[in-house]
């Protein structure tokens, strides 16, 4: 396969370069192309007005000249952009193959890949770093904010696929662009490396920060970010110079990018210099804080070794961070973090269990989780061999991988998942402790659904449509013919190889739907707290109780109104349109597949498959089902497997087929 990458010279080379080398690496790659701008600039060296430059094997720099030779501003470069897409276009119809992909980053690559597209009919995906519509609640200039939201909003809805960098980013960020579809968003991670500068110096890093500390043997707070007001790194230094015990116990280490003076670089790059310089004057923080003007690329790796070394924490105070690359970096060192507990970072530490998270909006609050860090030794270490042990999975391979199994679709036409016959009997299994929790099982299954055709296969979970594919990839699991996700409030279908929303169902189940309504009535009631943003869905208001009697309270506040309650897990309860679930999402497909209410299967393991298993004919309940399903276990025409997970499944399809043969 043949890729085109569409990237300015500013932003993000570490990702882009640590994807394209990873994917350079596949066998089932043959050249990926770095495609960038021709620049001739004495300050920059001779390096950037090469045509072609070969990286590694199959990886090459493109730079293409476009008449104007000159470093560009991300904004002087919106004039240059024609003659970029002219000068594109104009080398890939020299070229002997056709590209299969083009993978644009940012809203302005992805108006020329668009542009490509239409010329050429080369599919395109596009990443999207830094959505501004996250950026609009924090920044002054919502003028030029509006221009890019609507370019965003257009490419997104353009795009064959969108790829995010978490959950955050995929199922909320995206989501609030009038175009985006579900469908069509993938969460895949960054990889966690420095592209090979993993070496620590730790002197150099100590010669780095010298100058400016005091006490360098103090546990450093180490924070690196672009010089960018979202990355509040104004309000990092005021928490800092505000909490005493924090500033007598610890130095702050700031890398805000590379300037030459206070007045340098672009104008938001001056203001938060600025800003930066204005906080170290007024708190008298000479000794104690560090904002080094230049480093070199290793440093990096050397400055989270240091911090490491010193006892410290990297801090992350944004005011919301899509990703959070310096997160996986630092637990790569084995550096504790205190993040954002805003955008994706909560996705990335809870996932490597190296910190925790805090609200930056709330500053006492926010250096108080650095104190707690610093001041408990067990606890630091813990963090910090967690991060060190569980960002290994985090590598840009396991990116590649993914990244591959989402395109692969958009360059081959595929059918069905086991062929174009269409199923004649339905299965659909929760995921979570149902389809997952044995890995023999779950081959077993595997297995068994390929042999049993024409059995269509569906999944139906309280995760999202990502998080579904996630596991189901993870557990090596078919392609299902249908997914009922978000407690059974959304519906996808496989159509030649692409997954697309059921907005039949979608229409059907927003009538009546009043979320504000339901809002409003659960706030009312204590000890109800809403789950994250990223939980909260159209159709779906999701909440956190701890004591299992508020539930009927819930259900009083709510009983006027056309809505269902589902608890499941001893935690979580989820308020749906009266039309939606897992039950009513169960019979919608098996009608919309012309399959008999007496040919659909259920299985699942916890509260929200109740409905399911009731509403089902066919019903199993795998050995490990919990304690909330117990009255339906007693019940006559329910399979209760012997076997726990996947294997139960296959235990009850058996014995419903043994039935059938009898």
């Amino acid at each position: 396969m043949e890729f085109g990458l569409t990237e300015d010279t500013g932003g993000h080379i570490t990702y882009v370069l640590g994807a394209a080398v990873a994917l350079a690496r596949r066998s089932d790659v043959d050249r990926i192309e770095i495609v960038t701008r021709l620049i001739d600039d004495r300050t920059l060296g001779a390096a950037y007005a090469v045509p072609e430059e070969r990286i590694a094997r199959k990886l090459y720099v493109r730079r293409l000249d476009t008449g104007d030779r000159r470093y560009l501003s991300k904004e002087a470069g919106v004039a240059d952009r024609p003659a970029f897409r002219s000068a594109l276009i104009c080398y890939i119809a020299g070229l002997p193959r056709m590209p299969d992909l083009i993978h644009a980053h940012f809203a302005d690559a992805g108006e020329i890949a668009l542009a490509v597209r239409d010329r050429f009919g080369i599919p395109f995906v596009y990443t999207a770093h830094s959505l501004a519509i996250e950026k609009a609640a924090i920044a002054s200039d919502e003028t030029s904010l509006a221009v890019r939201i609507r370019e965003e909003d257009r490419i997104i809805g353009a795009a064959d696929a969108v790829i995010a960098s978490s959950r955050d980013e995929a199922e909320r960020q995206l989501m609030l662009y009038p175009s985006a579809c579900s469908s069509r968003i993938h969460s895949i991670p960054p990889g966690a490396s420095l592209d090979g500068q993993q070496h620590e110096n730790l002197a150099e890093a100590e010669r780095l920060v010298a100058p400016f500390l005091r006490d360098p043997a103090k546990p450093m707070i180490l924070a690196i970010a672009r010089p960018v007001a979202k990355k509040n790194l104004a309000g990092l230094i005021e928490l800092y110079a505000l909490d005493a015990d924090l500033r007598a116990r610890a130095n702050l280490v700031i890398l805000a990018g590379l300037r030459d003076g206070p007045g340098t670089g672009e104008c938001e790059q001056r203001q938060v210099i600025g800003s930066l310089l204005e906080h170290l004057d007024r708190h008298d923080l000479y000794g104690s804080l560090a904002l080094p003007k230049r480093h070199r690329q290793e440093d990096v790796a050397s400055l989270y070794g240091l911090a490491r070394e010193t006892g410290g924490v990297f801090a992350n105070a944004a005011f919301t961070e899509p990703y959070g690359l310096t997160l996986t970096e630092a637990a790569l060192h084995g550096l504790p973090v205190v993040a954002t507990c805003h955008g994706g970072a909560p996705d990335i530490v809870a996932g490597l269990g190296h910190g925790s998270v805090a609200d930056p909006r709330d500053p006492a609050g926010f250096a108080a989780a650095i104190r707690a860090l610093l001041d408990d030794r067990g606890r630091w270490e813990k963090a910090s061999e967690a991060g060190r042990r569980n960002s290994r999975a985090l590598n840009w391979n396991s990116y590649a991988e993914r990244f591959v199994a989402v395109i692969k679709p958009l360059i081959v036409e595929q059918s069905l998942p086991r062929g174009e016959q269409s199923p004649t009997r339905l299965l659909l299994c929760d995921i979570d402790n149902t389809v997952t929790g044995c890995r023999i099982g779950a081959s077993e299954l595997a297995r068994y659904l390929a042999r049993e055709v024409p059995l269509g296969f569906g999944v139906a979970t309280g995760r999202s449509l990502q998080e579904a594919l996630r596991l189901l990839r993870e557990w090596q699991m078919p392609d299902p013919h249908v997914l009922i996700t978000s407690v059974g409030s959304e519906i996808y279908w496989w159509e030649a190889g692409r997954l697309v929303p059921d907005v039949a169902f979608r229409a059907h189940i927003d009538q009546g739907w009043v979320p504000e309504l339901v809002e409003a009535r659960v706030a009312a009631i204590r000890d109800v707290r809403p789950q994250r943003p990223v939980e909260q869905r159209r159709h779906k208001r999701s909440y956190l109780v701890d004591d299992p009697s508020v539930v009927a309270a819930v259900r009083d506040a709510v009983a006027d109104l056309p809505v269902r309650v589902v608890y499941s897990h001893g935690r979580f309860l989820d308020i749906l349109p009266e039309s939606a679930g897992k039950g009513m999402a169960m019979i919608w497909a098996a009608r919309r597949l012309g399959i008999p209410r007496d040919r659909v299967y259920a299985a699942g393991d916890s509260g929200n498959d109740l409905d399911m298993l009731a509403m089902c004919r066919n019903p199993i309940l795998v050995a490990n089902h919990s304690d909330e399903l117990a009255s339906l276990a007693r019940s006559a025409g329910v399979y209760v497997s012997r076997r726990a997970h996947a294997a139960g499944i296959v235990e009850g399809m058996r014995a419903y087929a043994g039935r059938v043969a009898a």
